[in-house]
């Protein structure tokens, strides 16, 4: 009798030229993928969540054809995921892989939560420093209003 062995792993296709976002917290990638503009994407992108992680328990991955992230958008991946790897792939080749680092400053593309501010009132891009790193909390450049990672309003 001829036993049949099963599959246990899922086989992706290669990037060619791209960019592979690994190590998200499962709970944010599908914010991840809309915080960047991914669900408007014209090229292949292929995400997984819930995956088994040895260090991290269940993680999630998005991998991105022909796609190399701007400054500001690693600021966007590293204010939800900071436990986040990014990997730059050219001609099949892994070029770059390095954790992504939270800035000290994020300009333009969270909302103040203080209705009173002035960035909700005038054209004025908003700017926070982050005030505490671990537990994700920003303070607004104008108004001095902490806020923490639950209520981020992405702009």
């Amino acid at each position: 009798m001829e036993s049949k062995k099963l599959r246990t792993e899922l086989v992706v296709s290669a990037l060619e030229n791209g960019t592979v976002i690994d190590h998200i917290p499962s709970k944010n990638v599908f914010q991840v993928i809309k915080i960047l503009n991914l669900d408007t994407f014209d090229n292949q992108i292929l995400f997984g969540t819930n995956l088994d992680s040895k260090r991290y328990g269940k993680k999630g991955i998005i991998k991105v054809k022909n796609k190399f992230f701007e400054i500001e958008e690693i600021n966007k991946i590293a204010i939800v995921a900071p436990s986040a790897t990014l990997i730059v792939i050219k001609n099949f080749e892994i070029i770059e892989k390095k954790p992504v680092e939270v800035p000290g400053i994020v300009d333009k593309f969270i909302k103040c939560i203080n209705p009173n501010c002035v960035t909700n009132h005038e054209n004025i891009h908003t700017r926070f420093t982050v005030i505490d790193k671990d537990a994700m909390k920003l303070q607004c450049h104008y108004c001095e209003k902490t806020t923490s990672k639950e209520n981020f309003i992405f702009i």
